[in-house]
């Protein structure tokens, strides 16, 4: 789901042809997670299909005719509802669900901060859970030593975002 969040959030910004969304997703280091030529073109028409986007065909020049591609309000509806899941949810570490974060703006500063306050307590829970261990036990399991790294630092770092979301 996270991927057709991000694409659906792209869209979102303006609308595009999918040549255009494909170099976004393909040379923005700061594109989270990777989304190939062919699955884009294939998310792309899933959603079209359950009326999340709709296509016009452009004309540029001589240039063969190309689609592009906009959110319809349905469209809005599922981005908002996947970003306010994925925001308020507690991502696994091997699949860090940071794609929502990029479009935390788009969300009023209050309920931003409100659903990164649930995550931040999901964190905190794994984090006790981890902390209770000795770390004799947590230094003899590597898993468990990231992870509670990942977690302590993930709580400092939701706080400080939470604190900035709070002060605007």
């Amino acid at each position: 789901m996270e991927k057709k969040m991000l694409i659906l959030g792209l869209l979102l910004s303006h609308d595009m042809h999918g040549y255009q969304l494909n170099e976004v997703l393909q040379h923005n280091p700061g594109t989270p997670i990777s989304l190939t030529k062919s699955n884009a073109y294939k998310l792309l028409n899933d959603m079209e299909r359950d009326g999340w986007i709709t296509h016009t065909q452009e004309q540029v020049g001589n240039r063969p005719q190309r689609r592009v591609y906009s959110v319809t309000e349905e469209g809005k509806v599922e981005f908002f509802r996947l970003l306010r899941e994925n925001l308020s949810s507690q991502p696994s570490p091997e699949f860090p669900g940071v794609v929502g974060l990029d479009f935390l703006h788009l969300l009023p500063s209050d309920e931003a901060a409100a659903l990164l306050e649930s995550r931040l307590q999901l964190v905190e829970k794994n984090f006790q859970q981890l902390d209770e261990l000795p770390l004799q036990i947590r230094q003899s399991h590597p898993s468990s030593e990231y992870l509670h790294k990942f977690y302590a630092n993930e709580i400092e770092w939701l706080s400080g975002i939470i604190k900035r979301l709070q002060s605007q």
